[in-house]
């Protein structure tokens, strides 16, 4: 090597880290201005408009549960306008008949509840009495209510101190008249116009829908979408689907939910099962609220119902192993994630549509902030709601990961992973997101805005949760042997792994050793770390080293003399004259070692590598730069350039010279 190579390199592997390049982090998505004032809009208009718009939504919702049955029908051969008016007919006799039972159930309580009334005072009066030290709510109460006596007859004592003459204060007389029929009629009548009107309102909306459902679908392509056919009508699709599949699926629920309770309460003697079967089935519609009251309007009854204790807690354990049984077993399998939103969405909905539209919109809350997502998921305008109110992860496994790094959170980047490990392997969680993580952090590094201070916190964090979870990379290396032990006694190759989108299976590293290094910063020093973790699952002996230890020449005497590979890795897809220089040196030092760099790819993706030449393998991925690694190849010759070395003539056979040319 020339002495000016040697300055060179010198000079290069001072510079760890290279240049910065800065660029601008100024947002240049546009502004959210627009978008916040047309929701604000949108909300001031949903809540004065209410009184329109609050049918048309229930009318809408309908039309998408009775679309399905309506289309079912047409198929079996029925025109459209039989089909349409037979499904509404039928679901709205489904829906009175529904009432007029309840209506009948509850008028049999109310006349039975003064039967109950002992009850419900002798158990108030032994809750009273129950108090500890001999009844001392009871004492309480008592004490709380003399004091009360006392202070009023001492306000109504005439010649009291403070006190004088009161006037007599005049009686107040009321004069009744008469009241005609038609009044009373009207009196009668008159609070149920209004929700007549509003149901035969929507009676009449879902049946022109349904007639007209194609029509009014071009129509709102036309109104919306029409830049983007393929866009709206996916949105149109996915929201109907949403909203029928919910109602459909909720419906299933809470039938599977109320019949059995129904049964459960006859069983133990509830006076109207049925009734609270019923209830329980619409109630449950009712987000959070609603299996609350249904829950409690029983256990009441059995309060009142029972002299002693025990009809209670039949009802309470009724209740608790439906519960349990629902929402783990019947929910997940049915219902599932089939809405999209997540669990604090449903709640934030039900509070602001009960705000916006009162029991109603507490009701409607699910179904209406379906369409919200869906609206944020294909309009860019509105993403912000898809953000809010999604169920899918809003960051990549790689960003979440990044997050955590840079956060300095080893504990829940290892939760994370391990629930990845539970469907894939180790190479698979290194390969698909840790090092896609990695090159995030390069990317920032190189934008700027990555901090020496930051980048040794991701380093910590990275090297820690190679350590937690060396546990499963020693479960994968026991998995490892013994299906090479299998393969020996069959004579025949394992099968290669789930999950592993390469063609064959990383080779044995048993009986190998590998040195591994970082090639210019702490974030190579990372990738290193998990390469020599994945090596060491594969059998092989591994010996990692960072890149501060290179200029020293102590990574140099790290390597152990009977290595089959050494391995440099660079995050920075840009160090191709840094991992030369490198693989250069190590090839001069140690000729009879195959020596190799892998530059990561972005995303993990198979790329054809630069050549760095004395190189004997460049790898941009994982799995490559493991099996180019485990590899028996030999290494690749060394051939050191010899110098020319001429000799100088002195300057008197110069002289002489130029005198004999005279």
């Amino acid at each position: 090597m020339s002495s000016s190579d040697a300055k060179i390199t010198e000079a290069e592997l001072e510079n760890d880290l290279g240049p910065r390049r800065v660029y601008s982090t100024s947002p240049s998505a546009p502004s959210r201005m627009p978008a916040f004032a047309s929701v604000l809009a949108v909300i001031a208009i949903l809540y004065f408009g209410k009184e329109v718009l609050l049918p048309l939504a229930i009318a809408v919702l309908l039309t998408f549960a009775l679309a399905p049955i309506s289309s079912r029908l047409r198929k079996l051969g029925m025109p459209r306008i039989p089909a349409v008016i037979v499904t509404v007919v039928i679901a709205f006799l489904v829906l009175v008949l529904f009432g007029l039972v309840v209506a009948g159930h509850v008028a049999e309580v109310a006349q039975n509840l003064p039967a109950y009334q002992g009850n419900i005072i002798a158990k108030i009066r032994s809750l009273q009495e129950s108090g500890t030290d001999s009844g001392i709510v009871r004492r309480l109460t008592s004490v709380v209510e003399s004091v009360g006596r006392e202070l009023s007859n001492a306000e109504q004592r005439p010649g009291a101190p403070g006190t004088g003459s009161r006037p007599r204060e005049p009686v107040l007389v009321e004069i009744f008249a008469p009241s005609r029929p038609i009044e009373t009629l009207t009196s009668l009548i008159g609070p149920l116009l209004g929700p007549i009107a509003s149901l035969g309102l929507i009676i009449v909306v879902v049946i022109f829908m349904l007639l007209e459902r194609e029509e009014l679908r071009d129509r709102f392509i036309r109104l919306v979408g029409y830049g983007d056919l393929h866009r709206t009508t996916e949105a149109i699709q996915e929201a109907g689907s949403r909203v029928a599949q919910y109602l459909l699926m909720q419906l299933v629920v809470n039938c599977a939910y109320g019949v059995p309770l129904a049964l459960g309460l006859w069983a133990v003697g509830i006076p109207n099962p049925a009734l609270w079967g019923m209830l329980a089935i619409v109630l449950r519609f009712v987000p959070y609220i609603g299996p609350v009251i249904a829950t409690v309007l029983p256990l009441f009854l059995a309060f009142a119902v029972d002299p002693g204790w025990s009809l209670v807690l039949w009802v309470g354990a009724i209740f608790l192993v439906l519960e349990l049984t629902s929402n783990n077993v019947i929910e997940p399998w049915l219902y599932g994630s089939r809405t999209g939103l997540s669990p604090l969405a449903i709640i934030v909905a039900a509070i602001f549509w009960a705000w916006l539209w009162g029991p109603v919109g507490l009701v409607l809350s699910t179904p209406l902030t379906v369409c919200l997502a869906v609206l944020g998921r294909y309009v860019p305008q509105f993403e912000f709601l898809e953000v809010v109110f999604g169920s899918d992860p809003v960051l990549d496994p790689k960003e979440r990961l990044y997050q955590r790094l840079l956060a300095g959170d080893p504990d829940e980047a290892t939760d994370y992973a391990e629930e990845f490990l539970e469907e894939d392997y180790l190479e698979d969680y290194y390969g698909k997101v840790a090092i896609p993580a990695l090159l995030l952090a390069e990317k920032d590094r190189r934008r700027g805005v990555l901090t020496a201070e930051q980048m040794e916190q991701v380093f910590g964090t990275a090297i820690t949760l190679v350590s937690n979870l060396a546990e499963i990379a020693q479960e994968e290396e026991q998995e490892e042997e013994e299906e090479e032990e299998q393969k020996e006694a069959a004579g025949r190759p394992s099968p290669p792994k789930e999950g592993n989108g390469d063609e064959s299976e990383l080779p044995d590293g048993r009986g190998k050793t590998v040195f591994c290094v970082g090639g210019r910063g702490p974030l190579d020093d990372a990738s290193a770390a998990m390469l020599a973790q994945i090596l060491q699952v594969q059998g092989a002996e591994v010996v990692a080293a960072r890149h501060s230890d290179i200029p020293n020449r102590r990574a140099m005497s790290l390597v152990p003399k009977q290595s089959n590979a050494i391995v440099v890795c660079f995050l920075n897809e840009d160090s191709t004259r840094h991992a030369t220089i490198l693989v250069r040196r190590f090839k001069r030092i140690y000729p009879a070692i195959r020596v190799g760099a892998v530059l990561w790819a972005e995303n993990q993706k198979e790329r054809q590598p630069p050549a760095l030449g004395e190189a004997d393998f460049v790898a941009t991925t994982l799995t490559s730069a493991a099996r180019e690694a485990l590899a028996d190849a030999p290494p690749s010759l060394v051939t050191t350039a010899r110098k020319i070395r001429t000799r100088r003539s002195s300057n008197k056979t110069g002289i002489a010279a130029a005198r004999s040319g005279i």
